[in-house]
């Protein structure tokens, strides 16, 4: 189904603009940018760990700097609910460790995004089913 442009809300355009910041500053590893699309109490879960919160999103980062990063991030469903929204994604990522093969991930995230009092989309929730493929 194709979206039209008139159709598509303020709080829409603003909520594609975190996706879209987050992939770029996910591909040049940008951790402060990262850390500020984030809500301070923000929660994301996982296969096989237990939740995690900002600065253990920020520790991993800082252990990948070295990482190259490439990938896509489709919005499927997006819906806006006052203050908060959802969306769901398809996520496709090429991570290069230094020296070694390429690793391909895909899957699906869940998140939740809750409008901040400064009036900017934030990531609060997120559940992340993107795994390796074989």
């Amino acid at each position: 189904m194709q979206i039209e442009e008139s159709d598509v809300t303020e709080d829409e355009r603003a909520i594609r603009q975190v996706v879209e910041t987050w992939m770029s500053a996910s591909k040049a590893g940008d951790l402060a940018t990262l850390r500020d699309l984030m809500t301070d109490d923000v929660i994301f879960m996982v296969p096989g760990r237990l939740p995690f919160g900002k600065e253990a999103f920020a520790a991993d980062g800082a252990q990948r700097a070295d990482m190259k990063m490439d990938g896509t991030a489709e919005i499927l469903e997006l819906r806006v609910l006052q203050d908060w929204a959802f969306i769901r994604n398809r996520i496709d990522v090429v991570l290069t460790p230094p020296g070694a093969a390429p690793m391909r991930h895909s899957g699906y995230t869940l998140s939740l995004l809750r409008k901040d009092a400064d009036g900017r989309w934030r990531l609060a929730r997120d559940a992340n089913l993107v795994t390796a493929e074989t």
